[in-house]
């Protein structure tokens, strides 16, 4: 019996302010997009970009598996001999449901166990860039710790 073997794209979507094209650092929770919104976008640029032929070979193992709305992270299953199609569908999208994003490729692992202890540090790395920009006191207790927690609860779990 052979093993389906697949790569985990850990990816961050930054959002793009509507009138310029620089990429700003907000919450995507005014643009709220999902996890499905993100796979209807990756299948069109699949399908733009490679045709029915690369979305042939990328559409049955394709899954988006995680993603957190509020450090704009996702984690994307793809078989291992059609990833490169996958990133690069990835990198050339550049709108989800009509707004602007700039998608990050963060790491490409080849077991899940990775992607999670990537993602859980990228958004430990995030939350510390929010509190950078609220410039809040070292003591001071917010929402964000509370975030983090259930984040890593939330990645922890998930299963191949």
């Amino acid at each position: 019996m052979v093993r389906f073997k697949n790569r985990w794209l850990l990816v961050e979507f930054i959002p793009c302010p509507q009138d310029d094209a620089l990429p700003s650092i907000r919450r995507t929770s005014e643009s709220n997009i999902t996890s499905k919104d993100i796979y209807a976008a990756m299948k069109q640029s699949v399908l733009h970009n490679f045709g029915d032929t690369g979305w042939g070979a990328v559409g049955y193992s394709l899954t988006v598996k995680y993603f957190s709305p509020t450090t704009n992270i996702c984690i994307i299953r793809v078989g291992r001999d059609q990833h490169k199609i996958a990133w690069g569908a990835v990198t050339l999208l550049s709108t989800i449901e009509g707004r602007r994003f700039i998608p990050n490729v963060v790491q490409v692992s080849g077991t899940i166990k990775h992607a999670q202890f990537a993602a859980i540090q990228h958004n430990h790395i995030v939350v510390a860039r929010y509190r950078a920009l609220a410039k809040t006191p070292a003591g001071y207790q917010d929402t964000y710790g509370s975030f983090l927690d259930a984040s890593t609860k939330e990645i922890e779990a998930l299963q191949d």
